[in-house]
């Protein structure tokens, strides 16, 4: 199926709109369920999902606004999902942040700790975090030195690698498989129409999808939302570049000063006065004082 504009399910807006409405809630069970693996009686079959009610044009715009897809399964465990399309550097310690938010809300106040549910957390990265092969990582709190020794199962975060995912060989018998290579927002038509026969929940995502590109106030939010990212990707871009300037700057600036400093030794060895190499070497005084008693 091809539409005039295929938004991109890997903006964080539209992706939200594809999984975190009560509407399409059984396209959110079928993505956790690829993604956490569950399968046979263990396969999520129903869940709460935790609508964000507050998407407004000044969190669409917003540069480190963070829009996620949140839902709590019949037992109460507590699942969030966030797109992250650029790397801002902080990503681990913002991961273990937002944990503990959630696990602390499965608790109400004055409760008892027996009462903290487990919350998984789900990071759908479009950059490299990790220095592992493994496009999809998953992490629990295990003993050191008892590596099958896990501490509690209440802790549950993935990365998953979309630039990692790309380069391996695709299985469309993996239903992760499906739903990543959905997210790709070069796919041919062909492979969109594969996926869409072979799975009926990719189906009615994409079909959601081409609903929500004929909504013009989609459309615009969208558009938003691209502006922004797009604007964080530069402003970080920025801040880079002049990092890597200041550090040039500096590092020539220590390399000069080391190389004044060499010289000085030089002629303090020749036997030359502090006076005369300070002002040849045009060295504060008190610095070729200091290099004459570091040479004693």
């Amino acid at each position: 199926m091809t539409f005039l504009k295929r938004l991109k399910p890997i903006n964080d807006f539209i992706f939200q709109k594809l999984f975190g409405d009560s509407e399409s809630k059984q396209s959110l069970i079928a993505l956790l369920n690829a993604i956490l693996r569950l399968e046979g009686s263990e396969r999520l079959a129903d869940l709460e999902v935790i609508e964000n009610k507050q998407l407004t044009k000044e969190r669409i715009d917003d540069k480190t606004g963070r829009l996620d897809v949140r839902a709590k399964t019949m037992d109460g465990m507590q699942i969030d999902i966030e797109i992250q399309l650029t790397d801002q550097r902080n990503m681990a310690k913002r991961t273990l942040f937002y944990f503990s938010k959630m696990y602390l809300e499965t608790i109400k106040s004055g409760g008892d700790y027996q009462d903290l549910k487990k919350t998984i957390l789900i990071n759908i990265l479009n950059f490299n975090m990790l220095s592992i092969e493994r496009f999809h990582s998953t992490f629990h709190l295990y003993e050191d030195h008892e590596e099958h020794f896990m501490l509690t199962e209440d802790v549950e975060i993935h990365f998953i690698e979309l630039t990692k995912f790309f380069k391996v060989k695709k299985n469309f018998n993996d239903p992760l498989h499906r739903w990543l290579l959905f997210m790709d927002e070069k796919i041919s038509d062909d492979t969109l129409k594969e996926l869409m026969e072979m799975d009926r929940d990719i189906k009615m995502a994409e079909e959601r999808l081409e609903w929500l590109s004929s909504d013009e106030e989609t459309l615009r939010l969208y558009e938003a939302r691209e502006n922004s990212i797009i604007e964080r990707n530069s402003l970080i871009s920025d801040g880079i570049a002049r990092g890597k300037e200041v550090g040039k700057a500096e590092g020539k600036a220590e390399g000069k000063a080391e190389g004044k400093a060499e010289v000085a030794r030089e002629m303090l060895q020749e036997g030359m006065k502090i006076e005369d190499v300070a002002r040849l070497t045009k060295l504060p005084l008190q610095e070729v004082e200091r290099i004459a008693h570091e040479k004693k």
